[in-house]
């Protein structure tokens, strides 16, 4: 077995270019990698929030509405996980569903409590600035990427 334990780092490798452009394209440019983890979470606890807070018999109209509008967010988390240079476009959608969750309370609900205002706001504010985050890492991939096409 030979000894390759003389080499201390990669950047004297004849293939490093090779390695780094196949590690970009793998990313695909994205800056908020770690962005789809808590837009998943978000989805998810959007979808089981009201038996959580125990809002399934005051807000009767919210549960199904924060269901639906949870799984939606959780597929995006998937889609942006899955094809991110496809999906990274439908991140105005998730800042959409997020202002559609702040003002759902009074559109959707009853006459809301407070806690089911809150939890609507809070999680409309967190789709937001995660939608918000995806899109400006999918406009600057964009632009990156029509950088180094036309090069």
């Amino acid at each position: 077995m030979a000894n390759v334990s003389h080499r201390s780092d990669i950047t004297s490798h004849p293939d490093v270019s090779e390695m780094r452009a196949r590690y970009d394209r793998v990313l695909g440019g994205r800056d908020v990698v770690l962005v789809d983890g808590p837009v998943f979470l978000l989805g998810l606890y959007c979808a089981v929030s009201p038996w959580i807070l125990h809002y399934t018999t005051s807000q009767p109209a919210l549960v199904p509405h924060n269901l639906i509008v949870g799984v939606a967010i959780g597929l995006l988390a998937l889609g942006f996980t899955a094809a991110p240079e496809r999906m990274y476009g439908l991140s105005w959608a998730m800042c959409a569903l997020g202002v559609w969750m702040i003002i759902a309370p009074w559109v959707v609900g009853d006459s809301p409590d407070a806690g089911v205002v809150v939890n609507n706001i809070i999680i409309g504010a967190l789709a937001l600035v995660l939608g918000l985050l995806c899109a400006g890492a999918s406009a600057r991939g964009g632009s990156r990427g029509s950088r180094t096409a036309s090069m």
